[in-house]
């Protein structure tokens, strides 16, 4: 009898241990499936973004885009409405006080900026094409130099007898600010020249954004200046 129960006490132990081996083996495999399941399913959906991404911005979206950065699609010079005081004449020669009245009688094209310099109290309207009227009405961008807000170096023209006069007293270090349909932009003085008239080589295009302004020289010479006044400045981020 003793001998039947210690049997049957083994043959359960056994059973036991085979059954708790069953169990472990079977939690062990569950989990090896559940994480090759997530492998799979997370592979499976890194699969279907590449193959459906995020929708890209709609063609309205863009044309959005593309008006808050004032992109002109015709490729035409944007128009810039500019409201000045009347100039301060107090340094201006006769004639070009008299060549400026004239040019109020003129229609010209539409200003495609405003120019200032601060510290010289100098505020000014920005032509496209440096043309006789546009020159007693304002200042030009020299035609073949970049348009405001584009990279590259920007021409701009002005008498010496009139508005560009205060360029006597140009300072290294002076800030320019040139407004137009893409905001503001300041530019600080780095560059002072005298140059010969046939040294065009001051308007080739600059791998850092500048404007360079071209006015005759002496600034009180009596007939055809005989020199260039150069200011070159570059664009501050």
């Amino acid at each position: 009898m003793k001998v039947l129960e210690r049997l049957l006490w083994i043959s359960g132990a056994v059973l036991l241990s085979i059954f708790i081996g069953h169990l472990t083996l079977g939690e062990l495999q569950r989990a090896n499936a559940v994480a090759a399941f997530k492998t799979q399913q997370a592979t499976a959906d890194s699969v279907a973004v590449a193959v459906n991404p995020a929708p890209v911005a709609s063609s309205a979206t863009l044309a959005i885009a593309a008006d808050s950065i004032s992109v002109d699609p015709t490729g035409e010079v944007a128009s810039f409405d500019v409201s000045t005081e009347p100039p301060d004449q107090s340094l201006w020669s006769s004639g070009r006080i008299a060549s400026y009245a004239a040019s109020l009688n003129d229609d010209t094209s539409e200003v495609i900026g405003l120019f200032s310099i601060p510290r010289l109290d100098l505020e000014v309207p920005l032509y496209d094409d440096a043309s006789d009227l546009h020159m007693d009405r304002g200042i030009a961008r020299i035609s073949g130099t970049s348009q405001p807000g584009e990279a590259g170096n920007m021409g701009i023209a002005g008498h010496r007898d009139g508005y560009f006069r205060v360029l006597k007293d140009i300072k290294f270090g002076d800030e320019l600010i040139v407004t137009s349909v893409n905001g503001p932009q300041t530019y600080r003085v780095e560059q002072l020249m005298i140059v010969d008239p046939s040294s065009v080589e001051v308007l080739d295009q600059t791998e850092e954004t500048a404007i360079t302004l071209v006015t005759c020289y002496p600034f009180y010479f009596v007939g055809h200046a005989p020199e260039r006044f150069i200011v070159r400045a570059v664009f501050q981020d």
